[in-house]
């Protein structure tokens, strides 16, 4: 049976999904940037069969409340963590996705992690430090170049003509779509987690962790699984054919045996 909560954290109203059979191992499912609950649903109910699954709208998405400030990982880190010391779970599997990727490396390097988290499944999991190309830098500096004769104006007008820069065509198109979309507290939060590379958490992680990888991903590339993968001691990685970033969209039947054998082993 499928039942949609709140759950009230730090002022905010945090929605979640719940399906599965309830005296089965709870799992903690995370959606990528810019998307939702909805997204990760299909692929709870394909699971609901041999786990009690949580599935979140993080705080800024889907339903849930925006933060009145901007949040880091740990932040969001923080929420996750004290979701399972509120619901008293002796341990929880993670099963997480692009954004969610991030979330999971952090709360997996904490010192205390092992003893409430057992399985983690990331599938087109971020956080990596990405290669850049010369579009990237070409990108980089026009924009400083652009920002540039507006930084020395007193901080009112300063604000206000670089809000204007920033809703400009030409200013748009230097940004990616993810950060173009936003603005006001979910800009920030998504400048603070974006910057923010863990490949030091890697090796602070004792878990066993099944990253899945849909072979075309172009948002997190192969390469930085390949790099979680030889950083995570207990990590097996694991790539599907015909998929990219939404591997568990691309191919569900698929993916989602290979996720049930990975929880039920």
């Amino acid at each position: 049976m499928e039942s949609t909560k709140i759950y009230h954290y730090d002022d905010l109203s945090v929605s979640y999904n719940r399906v599965g059979v309830q005296d089965k191992q709870p799992l903690i499912i995370l959606h990528g940037w810019g998307s939702s609950k909805q997204v990760m649903m299909p692929l709870a109910k394909q699971l609901s069969d041999l786990r009690d699954c949580y599935v979140f709208d993080l705080p800024g998405f889907g339903h849930s409340s925006i933060p009145d400030r901007p949040w880091s990982v740990d932040n969001y880190a923080d929420l996750i963590q004290q979701f399972i010391n509120d619901k008293e779970f002796d341990s929880v599997d993670l099963l997480v996705h692009s954004f969610g990727g991030r979330i999971a490396l952090k709360l997996c390097s904490r010192p205390d992690a092992k003893q409430h988290i057992n399985k983690v499944l990331i599938t087109g999991g971020a956080g990596m430090k990405p290669k850049r190309g010369w579009k990237y830098y070409l990108k980089k500096y026009t924009a400083k170049l652009l920002k540039a004769p507006f930084l020395i104006l007193p901080s009112f007008s300063r604000e206000k003509a670089l809000g204007w820069l920033r809703r400009t065509s030409l200013w748009k198109a230097l940004g990616s779509s993810d950060y173009s979309k936003l603005d006001g507290v979910m800009r920030e939060t998504f400048v603070k987690t974006v910057t923010e590379y863990l490949e030091p958490c890697l090796s602070k992680i004792p878990h066993e962790v099944l990253l899945l990888w849909g072979e075309n991903d172009e948002a997190a590339p192969l390469y930085q699984a390949k790099r979680m993968d030889e950083g995570i001691e207990n990590a097996e990685l694991v790539v599907i054919d015909h998929a990219g970033h939404y591997a568990f969209l691309d191919r569900p039947s698929h993916f989602s045996s290979i996720a049930k054998a990975f929880f039920e082993g």
